[in-house]
């Protein structure tokens, strides 16, 4: 497919990057750190953090992972916490210490968090004291070598620190029981590595960042590999499409996704430390009037988000109050921008609500839309710098303008492999195109359009949910005859998870079936609605016809 997007790019946009512009995440962190030594990088429950602090944190982190645990490189380190203070301290002291970062969805069931740790081999694992009591019910089954615990306000001060702590423990009973064999605190770690020299590893652009995990066809999460070149390559792409919209130092965006996250990561933090911003860290953005009472006070000129975020702000007292002079950019992504969201956003905000579109093995960034573009306009923007893509038929052949094909992707971008699933791989990634399961459209400028999902993937709220995991734990019941889980539409999130069974068991019940998932599945997971019906429908040869269910 010729590149008939180029000559829509904006002023300044280059059609091509160098991803090996930086050997390393590492040499990103540290131009930043001399450029911005004092200038506030994270912001957290109303306490900052510079640059400076964070070098200085993140080096006795690495020292500790290095001298103490004795850590070499390439040993994958889980960090499994929401969006605290010491997340981007954990964050770069694990890739400081040259070893793998695992991110974690702190939500994530026993069973599940058994399965990435012991897929991922991770050797240590960095975890809020709110799910110490997950990890200890699957301690005796995975192979961690190490637990360092943190408390939320570990990074707040001694007296406010104190006071959240507390309130967390005894006032919202935030803290399940738990009994963890052994660990380590996590201000102890910054303590003892503050006194320790460390060595700051040989890394190369295709030396293994982070194992981010994405669900699968077969209902297993699968570790994306995503390398340093990846990773900045992504963001030399992001950098080229925002250039002359952003300013170096003078940026302050509001995380409210979780930087466990890959589009929260790349976007926010990686993206605004690059440019010497402030990132305002929203620890639980469902309270949407503590959230807006934060924003009030912080001149936020940049907010990502999914489409349910937008539209909870938007819908909460106070925030058509705010002050939006300084707001220049609001990206979402995730899942696909409702177009009632993005207008009465842009009313409200007076900035358009610009739509990028990324998968995991993207690290995320595939399409954005430029920078330019006067009002939402339904696309997922053009392809950025670098990027390549088709669209292609089942056989596999170009189609033709205008048509729709499932999008291939090609660029510095797109991840190493699978973890340890070479056929898995072998599916997706084929001389370098990504194949995405994703349908979609091109029109005559390059704009790319989503049509349908050649998966039968759910989205919600930003997350992928696949299918086949649903399905595996709903029958586990007893009274389950069969069961297909499918995605139907949900105007909060998009969509939400909807599952048809037969039973096996006449007394089983909706309420049963979604008990029973709240069991072994993370929340946005969990089946909405339940259906029983008396057959499913099948292909002749046995197989379930999700799509039929879908209507």
């Amino acid at each position: 497919m010729d590149r008939v997007w180029l000559k829509r790019y904006p002023s300044g946009v280059p059609a091509e990057i160098n991803a090996d512009h930086y050997p390393s995440l590492l040499d990103i962190f540290e131009q930043s750190i001399a450029q911005y030594p004092d200038k506030v990088a994270f912001i957290n429950m109303g306490k900052s953090i510079s640059y400076r602090e964070l070098d200085q944190q993140s080096t006795a982190f690495a020292a500790y992972l290095q001298t103490i645990l004795g850590l070499k490189k390439g040993d994958a380190v889980a960090i499994m916490m929401p969006n605290l203070l010491q997340y981007p301290i954990a964050l770069m002291g694990v890739l400081r210490a040259g070893c793998v970062v695992v991110n974690v969805n702190p939500l994530y069931t026993p069973r599940e968090l058994e399965h990435q740790l012991n897929d991922s081999k991770a050797k240590a694992i960095v975890i809020v004291e709110n799910f110490a009591h997950t990890l200890a019910a699957v301690e005796h089954k995975v192979k961690l070598d190490h637990v360092i615990l943190t408390k939320m306000g570990d990074r707040l001060g001694t007296v406010k620190g104190t006071i959240v702590n507390l309130v967390v423990k005894h006032i919202k009973k935030l803290i399940p029981a738990y009994k963890l064999k052994a660990f380590t605190r996590f201000n102890t770690t910054l303590e003892q590595g503050a006194n320790l020299s460390y060595t700051k590893p040989t890394l190369s652009g295709s030396d293994i960042a982070f194992l981010q995990y994405t669900g699968g066809t077969t209902g297993v999460s699968k570790g994306a590999m995503l390398t340093h070149r990846n990773m900045v390559g992504n963001l030399e792409q992001v950098s080229g499409c925002l250039d002359s919209f952003l300013n170096k130092g003078a940026e302050y965006v509001v995380t409210a996704l979780p930087l466990y996250h890959i589009f929260a990561l790349t976007a926010n933090f990686f993206t605004f430390f690059k440019y010497g911003g402030t990132n305002l860290l929203i620890t639980n953005p469902r309270d949407m009037k503590a959230f807006v009472k934060e924003l009030s006070q912080f001149p936020f000129t940049a907010i990502t988000g999914v489409n349910t975020l937008f539209n909870g702000l938007l819908n909460t007292p106070g925030f058509a109050d705010l002050d939006f002079t300084k707001l220049k950019l609001s990206l979402g992504g995730g899942m696909a921008v409702q177009r009632p969201v993005a207008e009465r956003w842009q009313k409200t905000t007076g900035t358009r609500l610009v739509e990028g579109y990324g998968l995991t093995e993207c690290c995320p960034l595939v399409t954005i839309s430029p920078y330019d573009l006067d009002s939402f306009n339904g696309s997922i923007g053009l392809p950025a710098p670098s990027t390549d893509i088709r669209l292609v038929d089942e056989d596999g052949k170009d189609v033709a303008p205008g048509e729709a094909g499932e999008m291939l992707v090609k660029g510095p971008q797109v991840m190493l492999g699978y973890l340890n699933r070479p056929e898995e791989t072998d599916k997706v990634l084929k001389d370098d195109w990504l194949y995405t399961g994703d349908i979609a459209r091109m029109d005559e400028e390059g704009f790319f359009y989503i049509v349908d999902r050649k998966k039968d993937m759910i989205l919600v709220s930003g997350f992928n949910v696949y299918p086949n995991e649903i399905e595996e734990v709903v029958a586990m019941s007893e009274k389950v005859l069969e069961v297909a889980a499918v995605g139907v539409p949900n105007d909060a999130s998009g969509e939400s998870v909807k599952v048809f069974i037969v039973k096996k068991d006449a007394s089983l019940t909706e309420q049963e079936v979604i008990q029973h998932c709240r069991q072994h599945l993370t929340g946005y997971k969990v089946p909405k609605l339940v259906e029983f019906r008396s057959e499913l429908p099948k292909t002749n040869v046995g197989k379930i016809l999700r799509r039929e269910l879908r209507g």
